[in-house]
């Protein structure tokens, strides 16, 4: 999706003739409606979400190859750099961002009915059913905004390197899983925490750069990520035997038993 937008809004800036904030408006509703395209399959037509965001992949960069006859598109505006490399009072507008989007994305989940909708949905949708909530719709709603915020992410993107590429955005779709598990969230779903995914996506962000800094190859670099996606996977499944095991240590740890007389000699 990330690939297929910023070819979207590459080609507005520089072929179409679009006006910049409106390039801008209509890449992250394209975001929108793609995310709702995922969200229609996987609600209603009850595809898995996996096989239809798995098809969706595949088929969003073949469509993003079809753009500019599948070439780059460089040098979109000189305006679009303005958005990442920009500052106000100093400070970074990425910043900025980060504090918006994830401030509004807690609000959303901890004191928003459609976000403690989607925790009852995702922890068990039959008894969300049978509570009365719309799993359907909150299905479809929650893919939406995950467009959204892909669009989000591919102007971003654009705007660090002033183009469109049908090939930007490989691996992002492991390192947000990465980012989300390191963070909490469990992948059986109903439980996670939008300030610790900060934190997860902070730890990815901290470990790459860490690789880059010291030279290390591409090829080893995606070997330690896929290693701390089956480490985070890994913590995450085996959480409950681990409270288990520590619940049991405790309770079968023999009593100390009482100091007779004499024991002190």
């Amino acid at each position: 999706m990330i690939a297929l937008l910023t070819m979207l809004l590459a080609s507005m800036l520089k072929f179409w003739g679009i006006e910049f904030w409106l390039a801008i408006v209509l890449t992250l509703a394209a975001g929108a409606l793609l995310g709702s395209v995922n969200g229609f399959i996987t609600a209603y037509l009850r595809i898995p979400s996996f096989i239809a965001t798995l098809a969706a992949l595949s088929a969003y960069r073949g469509i993003a190859f079809m753009f500019n006859k599948g070439s780059p598109v460089f040098d979109a505006s000189a305006r679009l750099e303005l958005l990442f490399y920009g500052h106000v009072f100093g400070i970074p507008l990425l910043f900025f961002y980060i504090i918006a989007f994830f401030a509004a994305a807690h609000w959303l989940m901890r004191h928003m009915r459609l976000g403690r909708c989607i925790y009852a949905v995702g922890g068990n949708a039959t008894a969300a059913r049978l509570s009365g909530i719309n799993v359907r719709r909150t299905q479809f709603l929650a893919f939406v905004i995950a467009g959204f915020m892909a669009a989000v992410g591919a102007v971003l993107m654009a705007a660090r390197l002033n183009s469109g590429s049908p090939n930007y955005g490989v691996g992002l779709e492991l390192q947000a899983i990465a980012a989300a598990v390191i963070g909490g969230a469990s992948l059986a779903g109903g439980r996670g925490d939008i300030v610790a995914t900060l934190f997860g996506a902070l730890t990815i962000t901290i470990v790459q750069n860490g690789l880059n800094l010291n030279a290390v190859a591409t090829s080893t670099q995606n070997v330690v990520i896929g290693a701390i996606i089956v480490l985070a996977v890994g913590i995450d499944m085996w959480r409950d035997e681990i409270g288990r095991l520590r619940f049991f240590s405790r309770t079968n740890r023999p009593a100390t038993s009482p100091m007779k007389e004499g024991d002190d000699q």
